[in-house]
């Protein structure tokens, strides 16, 4: 799958995890994609930036359903 592709992919998976965070005024931004370790990138913005379950929220919830809805992910990690 060429990088385009898997980028719409995480994109779709994270529309599908946005309104959830929304209803806790927080929101999910992509940042990056690094192919070559498999690691993502993502920005909590919001509520999400400063909640101290922010980690919680972003290994139990969105990663795990990132990385099971996209086998490419090894890990997501998250920056601002």
């Amino acid at each position: 799958m060429d990088n385009r592709q898997l980028i719409s992919r995480i994109k779709a998976v994270l529309e599908q995890v946005r309104p959830h965070l929304q209803t806790d005024g927080g929101d999910v931004e992509f940042v990056a994609w690094e192919e070559n370790s498999g690691v993502l990138v993502l920005r909590l913005l919001g509520n999400c930036a400063d909640c101290p379950l922010s980690m919680m929220t972003l290994r139990a919830g969105i990663e795990r359903l990132l990385m099971n809805k996209i086998p490419e992910i090894r890990r997501v990690e998250k920056i601002g």
